[in-house]
């Protein structure tokens, strides 16, 4: 069955709603992300990237947009939206990490990484924004070699996170360098990283909400998948699945 398509409020451009970011309404009347769609109530649906959803915020244009949706004007849009939704798919994303590695299907450690992408057991690769411009060389060469597509440029993925996040994420020290070696798991960690990163822009100034991602991480090391990146005091279960709508 095809994806469920929704329509963004700014753009009014259709699109699978796995790939859009959902808005609602907390109780207290602010608009708050709900990047995994599981709270209750109306929703609005935005396909925009951080930079354009901040210029559409200063013109006025999200919020008439919103109220459309939501169908009053009785609501409060934060003036950090933008970061507050870049936190939540962070979060989410490496939540997704943390739960793929608990199921085993993520490597660590340069070692073990090389010699998974040189037997052609590797499906993903990242690094983190630190990590060093020859080890990432290094991995993408075996990774190459193992797939047998040696002189093509598949290589690994920079994430925009350092290695400090990335080995709170995944409760083991030092994290530089991340292997899947699940097919399945690949692809949905990828999907999460990706909504994420279109989200940021190629040059996320402020997106990175480091400190702060780093207190969460320390208080709460066990989100689930179900916590963590929905809008905060919101809580529910999965509204009725409709199609072609751009609100919920």
């Amino acid at each position: 069955m095809a994806d469920p398509t929704r329509t963004c409020i700014l753009s009014r451009e259709d699109a699978p709603r796995d790939g859009l970011i959902r808005l609602v309404l907390a109780p207290d009347g602010r608009v708050l992300p709900d990047v995994r769609a599981k709270a209750p109530g109306r929703g609005a649906w935005i396909g925009v990237g951080a930079a354009e959803l901040a210029k559409a915020q200063a013109k006025g244009k999200l919020r008439g947009a919103l109220a459309r949706a939501f169908k009053t004007g009785e609501f409060t849009v934060p003036d950090d939206l933008p970061a507050l939704i870049a936190s939540a798919l962070e979060r989410n994303a490496l939540d997704r990490l943390g739960l793929e590695a608990r199921a085993g299907t993520v490597l660590t450690g340069s070692d073990r990484i090389e010699e998974a992408a040189r037997s052609g057991r590797l499906h993903a690769l990242y690094h983190a924004a630190d990590a060093a411009e020859d080890g990432r060389r290094k991995l993408a060469q075996a990774w190459r070699v193992g797939s047998d597509r040696e002189g093509s440029d598949l290589g690994g993925l920079v994430l925009p996170i350092p290695r400090p996040i990335l080995s709170m994420a995944l409760g083991r020290e030092n994290v530089v360098h991340i292997g899947v070696t699940d097919r399945m798991a690949a692809g949905r960690l990828g999907e999460a990283l990706d909504r994420w990163r279109r989200f940021i822009g190629p040059d996320p100034e402020g997106a990175h909400q480091g400190d702060a991602l780093m207190d969460d991480l320390i208080a709460a090391p066990c989100a689930t998948a179900a916590q963590g990146a929905s809008a905060p005091d919101l809580s529910g279960h999965e509204p009725a699945v409709t199609t072609h709508e751009d609100f919920e």
